[in-house]
């Protein structure tokens, strides 16, 4: 009976193991999609939040 059991637990934990890879390209993939879209809203955006920065330091600085 505790034999049994024990095997049992052994091949849960197996599987879950197992489950717990995951699927490396589909991260590969999400990463690289991610990278992409900071890099173009960043390009479109990088300007006006420049300007948008140095606006704000000079109302501050009284300039």
């Amino acid at each position: 009976m505790f034999t049994a059991t024990l095997t049992r637990m052994r091949v849960a934990l197996r599987d879950l193991h197992d489950d717990e890879r995951g699927d490396v390209p589909g991260w590969v993939l999400v990463t690289l999609m991610t990278a992409a879209l900071v890099l173009a809203i960043w390009t479109l955006a990088g300007p006006a939040l420049s300007q948008l920065f140095e606006q704000a330091i000079a109302r501050v600085s009284g300039m």
